[in-house]
């Protein structure tokens, strides 16, 4: 109701329906739960998202991660690019609790919704040019590109491992090593660079 400070149906329903493709699955969560875990009628979430598909777009659209993702300055640390790529990490906290949506639809429901497989396609592309600029802000020396490029995308790669393998009980990446495996890779023969 407004002023009251209760969030209105449409926000209740998208609440509901973070939670339950969160815990559930898109495709194992029916509109009818949504609607009961919202407390609003199943006429009233059809008005708003006429199809199930559109409240995961709305999902997608409004609550995960879109460019920009963090601010350069913020993590690179000229000639420190272990810790440039480990603060890049702390600061996107791809697998955090605001990121349960990007955890759990974003990996488990890639395959089966072409809304999902292109917002991920945009959000590793964000992140690898992201990844690349901390790159370059924290070397001090002029990176080649194509390595530069293969660098970011590893590291890229092994942050959205880790965000996946948080939904799990095992062992996650150890992205700190990984930081320092390519600082390494990347550092060459230059002298003066902080790996450590």
């Amino acid at each position: 109701m407004p002023g009251t400070g209760a969030p209105d149906a449409r926000t209740r329903i998208l609440d509901a329906a973070e939670e339950l493709f969160a815990g559930d699955g898109f495709d194992a969560t029916p509109t009818s739960r949504i609607a009961e875990r919202a407390g609003v009628a199943k006429a009233l979430l059809f008005y708003y998202f006429p199809r199930k598909d559109g409240l995961l777009e709305a999902l997608i659209a409004e609550r995960l991660p879109e460019p920009p993702l963090c601010r350069v300055g913020s993590v690179a640390r000229r000639g420190d690019l272990k810790g440039s790529l480990v603060r890049l990490a702390r600061a996107l906290d791809l697998g955090g609790r605001k990121s349960r949506v990007l955890r759990a639809v974003l990996f488990r429901d890639l395959g089966s919704h072409p809304s999902v497989l292109a917002h991920r396609f945009r959000l590793r592309t964000a992140l690898v040019e992201l990844t690349e600029q901390v790159l370059d802000a924290a070397s001090p020396f002029t990176l080649d590109r194509l390595r530069r490029r293969q660098a970011a995308d590893t590291y890229v790669s092994l942050m959205l491992v880790e965000a996946d393998h948080r939904r799990f009980a095992g062992v996650l990446p150890d992205l700190a090593a990984a930081a320092s495996i390519v600082s390494r890779a990347l550092a060459g023969p230059a002298a003066g660079l902080s790996l450590a």
